[in-house]
């Protein structure tokens, strides 16, 4: 489970999903947090988190309901930290 003295991005679930699916991100101070998903080209599809955010451990919905089944990668930035995981939509 994620822990608010760190900085983390969570494993979405259900994975794979149908439309909808959730992942959680912990921030360790507050900072001005990016979440955004990306397709296998490493487009942007959308921004789910653009905000100031206290230390804490967080949840997103991100509803595909309009994209096509495949891979899609999400990533969080925040005070230099990154990390990126990769979620499936199967419809």
């Amino acid at each position: 489970s994620l822990k608010p003295e760190n900085y983390g991005l969570g494993q979405n679930y259900p994975n794979p999903f149908n439309p909808s699916t959730k992942l959680q991100y912990s921030v360790k101070e507050a900072d001005k947090v990016n979440i955004a998903v990306y397709d296998v080209l490493g487009r942007l599809v959308t921004t789910l988190v653009d905000e100031y955010k206290p230390a804490g451990t967080y949840e997103v919905k991100f509803d595909a309901g309009r994209l096509t089944s495949g891979v899609y990668f999400y990533t969080m930035t925040v005070n230099g930290f990154r990390e990126s995981r990769k979620m499936i939509l199967n419809k």
